[in-house]
């Protein structure tokens, strides 16, 4: 963890410096003991949170941490243990030295087949200048352009990379700075990192918790656990122990998480790494994620190429001493052969490609973190998406209401532009009056020129979204309670489940007016009466079934209800009558019933297209969320990802009316799984549960099980995409192929984590991605057939030059400006083609069968296109040379002549005799026009790369950037063949 072994402890090795040890069996065993203990680590920390402190009494409490729970430790024993746990400090996650990435791009993947080109170049030149005098310089100049090339293409990725990883010193933002405590009975702020097991603590509303508190006593404290479990509501925190899971029960406040409101009092059972959080963030540094599939890609790619080019050239290197070459030329040519294998200008165009893509999705909202993940986001075949915030729009809508006897529908819709309801009934007025006035929510200043929908509120999410479609949909909350002041009030607790207040009635004979809203159950036993259309009607049995069948309706469809009613209270309680809440002095029976409303965090508007999408794509979407399984499955049947008509085996077994444990799971192919079932299963089980159901909906899940969720879905074979914003997300993100975090409202820990940030938080941004990433795959596949195809019309000159010995038909040189010249653009362009028709409705590449670069792609562009260029070239070449006198016929075996410096007189098919120096100019014209020739074909094979499944016609040619390729290529071709001085620089003569 850090600091020598564990925190604090002193590892044997310190005790006593011993020399140098033999490396001996002995050694080899203690790493395979720490490897070994690393991994046992790993798997702790997956398993739930053992704890029992919240079980234990008061006093049991103060024996286990001797301490006195009125005057908490002394200062000296708190010095004692923080000497021996060290501060409460989270170990900050090991990070890769800048340098160590940079040399990652330089020498990862593609870079080190040029690398090993470029050696090979400068080892030839090495053995020609040591042979011959008057070698050319040819092999230099290729290994010095192939390292240059890698360099750049090395710097352009890792600019890029660090441009989108300057993201976060994340977890340390996450830690309060100073904390209250009480030692030997006096309170005093220290530093968080000095607070110890044991400590007394006391924290209020708007504080960071400073460790793992174990609470002995609260006022009405509240915490926000959102970063931890995904619950968007704030958790009320008592003294009590309530639950057997330490994460679920009200006695225990968390280390990093917030109290909202009220105060309360602690002990301190756990610090630094040992705290829930830090488990979750230890877990997050220390999870091995694999390779992404288009690194796997180039690899198998790489593997392929230099299979080729050594078989190649050790066949030629064989065949060539068998025709009589000395050992010095056959190496010569080895070296040659593999060179003309390797494609220069193939590492820059992937690089670019990427680059375009990466950019192209931040414009739509998505930030690839590295680049590679553009890609694996088109081979998702499962997305593990979180439902707060990303399927929903994280905040409190009221959803529906229920007076005069009818439910009716409130407008949630993002700009309040949907259903109209019963504005005009007097029950309503009444409602609208409670849920303003009984509400202890407020705006926040300056905020006038905003939507209301958008406005920011102080108080917790159910009572803002109230106030707010009151705002919306009745009339000013401020002038209601400036003519309606409260004069005394009982706030909501969780054992009354109520909230009541007194309010002046300004217009009213009777001045007091008593209204209450709380848990519908206990607002009905207040109610002796209900109001319908304005009048009032004792409460009978029909009026209680109606209400029972309303808040069962609400409550299925996953809303939180609240229910309304109002007492006008007697004349006797007069103007300036003092109300005492504590002994209470009026009366709280014989209220009258007004009616429910219901709250829901709902669908953002695109989600439900985008999972349509998915599906059709064959993406399958998972939902998992802490939240609670009702309102989960509600969204998840909103969105979607239960589709219309799919039964869960509760709806099963309710149609058929027997019992759950009646019905066969198999027959269900949704399924709604809760998090204490997902504790006791097997990986066998979740394996068969991810198997035979296809819309699944994980609810009221822990951080562990998340992670625990994703390996079993890798374990199908899938490739996992996994959405979160909370730190409870992070491991998941981590250990996901792809994780997506939330860019507005993510933690800092789970935007460290992911590979990719949604900046708008919307999940239909993530669809747009995945077509982004298909697309990319689609598009790398094009430029690579087009490059490689020009690798056999580079290749066979050299291979016909050593087996017929006739002149070299395509110099090194003219190679490279084929390579990393003409071909450059064109295969760049190919990155800007648009999508075939039918890109999100096939299935998700298998990694396993469908490579980037597979057989098919290789026998096309060697065995099909290549061979016609070929063809092409050696067309030109010797119609040249038939033109100049040389019949093709009489060019073989000319080479040793030919090359001879000393031979001036070699004649030609008709007697001519030609001199060294003319023979060179007319073989660099032939190398001009073979080049050319390879210009003209890459014309047509641009054209048939364009497209894998659509014909021309269908695509159409509406790639602007193509038809530049085309122009560009041409215009540089004439370029280097007509400009004066070219045949100096790189030996290319003008054509006639």
């Amino acid at each position: 963890m850090g600091r020598g072994g564990k925190k604090g402890t002193v590892t044997p090795r310190e005790l006593n410096p011993s020399p140098r040890l033999k490396r001996g069996p002995k050694m080899g065993k203690r790493r395979k003991m720490k490897r070994k203990k690393k991994k046992t680590d790993m798997e702790e920390l997956k398993k739930e949170v053992v704890l029992d402190d919240h079980k234990l009494t008061l006093e049991e409490l103060s024996t286990k941490y001797s301490v006195d729970l009125m005057m908490g430790l002394s200062p000296e024993r708190a010095q004692e243990i923080l000497k021996k746990n060290g501060p409460n400090a989270l170990t900050p996650p090991p990070t890769t030295p800048e340098w160590v990435k940079f040399c990652r791009q330089l020498f990862g993947g593609f870079s080190i087949l040029l690398w090993i080109g470029a050696i090979l170049c400068f080892l030839a030149y090495g053995i020609q200048v040591h042979y011959k005098e008057d070698s050319t310089k040819d092999n230099l100049y290729l290994g010095m352009v192939l390292a240059i090339v890698v360099m750049i293409t090395g710097c352009f990725s890792y600019y890029q990379e660090a441009k989108s990883s300057k993201i976060m010193e994340s977890f340390r933002n996450m830690v309060p700075q100073q904390a209250l405590v009480i030692r030997a009975g006096e309170k005093m702020q220290i530093n968080v990192e000095d607070v110890v097991v044991g400590d007394l603590v006391e924290v209020k509303g708007g504080d960071r918790i400073p460790a793992d508190l174990r609470l002995i006593s609260t006022q009405g404290c509240k915490v926000d656990n959102s970063s931890l479990t995904g619950e968007s509501e704030p958790q009320t925190r008592s003294p009590d122990f309530t639950h057997e899971n330490p994460l679920e029960t009200r006695n225990i406040c968390f280390f990093s998480t917030n109290c909202v409101e009220g105060t309360a009092r602690g002990i301190v059972i756990a610090t630094g790494d040992s705290t829930v959080m830090g488990r979750i963030a230890t877990l997050t540094s220390g999870l091995v994620v694999g390779k992404t599939p288009i690194a796997a890609e180039i690899e198998h790619f790489i593997q392929l190429i230099t299979g080729v080019a050594v078989f190649l050239g050790v066949s030629f290197f064989v065949l060539s001493l068998i025709l009589g070459y000395g050992w010095l030329e056959a190496v010569i040519f080895l070296i040659g052969i593999i060179v003309a294998n390797v494609p220069e200008g193939l590492l820059a165009t992937v690089t670019v490609c990427l680059t375009l893509t990466a950019k192209r999705m931040a414009r739509k909202n998505c930030l690839v973190k590295n680049l590679e993940a553009v890609e694996t986001l088109g081979s998702t075949s499962t997305i593990c998406s979180d439902k707060t915030g990303t399927l929903t729009q994280n905040r409190m809508t009221v959803a529906h209401m229920w007076f005069d006897k009818t439910i009716y529908e409130a407008d949630t819709s993002e700009e309040q532009t949907g259903k109209t309801f019963a504005k005009g009934s007097t029950t309503w007025f009444i409602l609208a009056r409670i849920a303003a006035l009984c509400n202890r929510a407020d705006f926040k200043p300056n905020q006038e020129t905003l939507p209301i929908a958008k406005r920011a509120t102080t108080g917790d999410a159910s009572e803002s979204a109230l106030l707010k479609f009151i705002e919306q949909s009745y009339s000013s909350v401020k002038e209601m309670r400036e003519q309606n002041p409260k004069v005394a009030e009982i706030p909501f607790n969780s054992t009354n489940k109520y909230q009541m207040s007194i309010h002046l009635q300004e217009d009213g004979s009777q001045a007091h007016v008593l209204m209450m809203k709380g848990a519908p159950e206990r607002i009905l036993e207040f109610c002796s009466t209900y109001l319908l259309k304005g009048k009032e009607y004792p409460m009978d049995d029909e009026m209680k079934k109606n209400f029972q069948n309303a808040y069962l309706e609400l409550g299925g469809l996953g809303e939180r209800v609240l229910g309304f009613c109002f007492l006008n209270l007697p004349s006797t309680f007069s103007k300036g009558f003092r109300f005492n809440t504590d002994e209470i002095n009026f009366p709280m029976e014989n209220l009258c019933f007004v009616g429910l409303i219901s709250m829901i965090d709902p669908p953002r508007a695109a989600v439900p297209d985008a999972v349509g999408k998915c599906r059709s794509a064959g993406i399958k979407v998972i939902m998992v969320t802490g939240d609670h399984p009702i309102t989960a499955k509600a969204i998840a049947k909103g969105v979607g990802i239960i589709s219309e008509g799919t039964e869960t085996t509760e709806d099963m077994a309710a149609r058929l009316q027997v019992p759950v444990s009646q019905t066969n799971p198999r027959e269900a192919k949704a399924i709604v799984v809760h998090g204490s079932d997902l504790k006791d299963m097997t990986s066998e089980q979740l394996d068969e549960i991810l198997k035979n159901h296809t819309e699944i909906v994980f609810a009221r899940t822990s951080p562990q099980q998340k992670l625990i969720i994703v390996e079993g879905c890798q374990r199908q074979g899938a490739v996992v995409a996994v959405t979160g914003d909370g730190v409870n997300d992070s491991p998941a993100l981590k250990k996901a192929d792809i994780g997506i975090a939330m860019g507005i409202s993510g933690s800092d820990v789970s935007k460290q984590a992911a590979d990719m940030i949604l900046l708008d938080d919307n999940f239909a941004s993530i669809v747009t991605g995945v077509e982004e990433g298909r697309l990319i795959f689609d598009n790398l596949k094009k430029s690579i057939a087009y490059t490689l195809t020009s690798n056999i019309p580079e290749i066979t000159p050299f291979l016909l030059f050593i087996i017929l010995s006739i002149p070299l038909p395509l110099g090194t040189i003219t190679i490279l400006c084929i390579d990393l010249g003409t071909d450059m653009v064109p295969a760049i362009s190919l990155a800007y083609e648009s999508a075939e028709s039918d890109i999100m409705k096939r299935a998700p590449r298998n990694p396993k069968i469908d490579n980037l670069v597979n057989n098919r792609l290789i026998g096309m562009a060697y065995g099909q296109i290549g061979m016609i260029q070929a063809l092409a070239g050696f067309f030109t070449y010797f119609v040249i040379l038939a033109e100049n006198g040389f019949k093709p016929i009489d060019l073989l075996g000319i080479r040793l002549n030919w090359e001879d410096r000393f031979f001036n007189d070699l004649e030609d098919s008709y007697g001519q005799q030609w001199t060294y120096e003319q023979r060179k100019v007319l073989e660099f014209t032939c190398q001009t026009a073979f080049f050319v020739s390879i210009v003209v074909v890459q014309w047509a094979d641009l054209i048939i790369c364009k497209t894998r499944r659509n014909s021309v016609f269908q695509q159409g040619m509406k790639n602007n950037i193509l038809i530049f390729g085309i122009m560009e290529e041409t215009f540089l071709a004439a370029f280097l063949s007509y400009t004066p001085g070219m045949d100096v620089a790189l030996r290319m003569y003008p054509l006639k």
